[in-house]
């Protein structure tokens, strides 16, 4: 089978455009023009450190397609962190940046919402930038020396990837989840099955999925070692960046990769949705993955609800229905992050804040928040949690004697409910 577009995959194609290239293949070393490119509270200073002292360059060439975001320590929660973020500040204002999210969320999530559109190709200092191929974008995460090279140039160099190909066919079950597909892949392909290569999902079961549930998969790719992640876009994405009030109409560009649906790839395989079940990836790494039944009962001290793999409005709607009329169990903390000050703002609407508040949860300001592991939830050694977050390393969130388990939005919250790994189905 072939593609009209000389063979290429929908990520080479959009390659091949930043590069002002016919076509490239995968191997090959390219330079790149980056259309947008981000960092955060961990990065930015380091960043300009080197852009300035190493590269001698002390403005970034095009400050409109910058974006600097706080969110990983969001309220500041000491002195040392608030001295980096007056720091950041000092930084956009000597460079005229506008795109300055301060309180706005988690990076991935303030970026979906502001900043990203499909062909674009997007370069972030944080290794889960990948997830906007959910929108047909290429994006990576980079260092903070190659993102230095970008602030001075607008290019970079990037070796072209290999694309996996996973064909989503059938429907998923009940209470089972986009994350469960991320940790079914995972598992599947190991923490290095992808390493530099593109992580592509097509196949009728796509269509199955909103664009926050491929987000969610698209997440979690770097966690397989993917280098970038691609959904070819459809009507869905359209109709969703219509939502967010930024329309999409590059009719040339989606018929572009449209026709690349068939071309040839590194691989290909074959995941039936329909025989998936609730996945957990247990400590201490992500694809340390099993069945829920395997762990059902184990006792956990805290869940966490949030993270930019799972603190959309979708995630947090289907917590508030489970928890609704119900309490977290005693001596549990349950701690709820939207993504966004804008999905934060629709739960308030929709009442869904009030609905975990009245459980006993608490709910913090949109941010990285216990997910990064600095603030708003550590634990205390033997301590457990159960999350919907994307890295479950040792120490990850508190004590490196802690445990942290990876679950889908509906397992946390019924074992928020049950103080203990448990199915959603025993809490309805």
């Amino acid at each position: 089978m072939s593609s009209k577009n000389s063979g290429m995959t929908a990520t080479e194609l959009i390659i091949a455009r930043h590069a002002n290239r016919e076509r490239v293949k995968p191997g090959e070393i390219v330079n790149v023009s980056v259309d947008m490119c981000m960092s955060n509270d961990a990065t930015t200073l380091l960043t300009e450190k080197i852009m300035k002292d190493q590269m001698k360059t002390h403005s970034v060439w095009e400050p409109s397609r910058v974006v600097i975001i706080v969110d990983h320590q969001v309220p500041a929660d000491s002195i040392d962190t608030s001295i980096v973020q007056q720091g950041m500040a000092r930084f956009v204002d000597e460079q005229g940046i506008k795109n300055f999210h301060t309180t706005d969320g988690v990076c991935h999530q303030v970026m979906l919402e502001n900043h990203v559109y499909p062909g674009a190709l997007i370069l972030g200092a944080d290794s889960h930038t990948c997830s906007y191929g959910s929108i047909g974008a290429v994006s990576s995460g980079v260092g903070s020396t190659d993102l230095a090279a970008i602030w001075a140039s607008g290019e970079t160099w990037l070796k072209v990837p290999e694309t996996v190909r996973f064909i989503l066919e059938g429907q998923l079950k009940p209470f089972v989840s986009a994350k469960d597909v991320a940790l079914h892949i995972i598992n599947l392909v190991r923490s290095n099955g992808l390493t530099y290569k593109t992580m592509e999902l097509s196949g009728p079961g796509i269509a199955l999925l909103s664009v926050p549930e491929r987000f969610t998969i698209c997440n979690m790719a770097v966690e397989a070692g993917a280098k970038s992640t691609m959904i070819i876009p459809d009507d869905a994405v359209i109709e969703f960046f219509k939502q967010l009030g930024r329309p999409f109409d590059d009719q040339e560009l989606l018929s572009a990769l449209k026709e690349t649906e068939d071309a040839p790839c590194h691989s290909e395989i074959k995941i039936d949705l329909s025989e998936l079940e609730p996945l957990v990836a247990c400590p201490h790494y992500v694809d340390n993955v099993k069945p829920l039944s395997e762990i059902k009962g184990l006792k956990i001290n805290q869940a966490f609800l949030g993270s930019c793999t799972n603190g959309r409005i979708e995630d947090l709607r289907e917590g508030a229905k489970l928890i609704k009329g119900k309490t977290v169990a005693p001596h549990m903390r349950f701690l709820v992050t939207p993504a966004s000050v804008k999905v934060y703002k629709q739960a308030l609407k929709e009442d869904l804040i009030n609905t975990f508040l009245d459980s006993g949860a608490v709910v913090n300001h949109p941010g990285c928040s216990t997910c990064w592991g600095a603030h708003q939830g550590i634990l205390a050694p033997g301590q457990r949690m159960v999350t919907s977050g994307n890295r479950n390393f040792k120490g990850r969130a508190g004590s490196p004697e802690s445990e942290i388990y990876l679950a889908s939005p509906s397992v946390v919250v019924a074992s928020a409910i049950k103080g203990e790994m448990t199915h959603p189905k025993e809490v309805l």
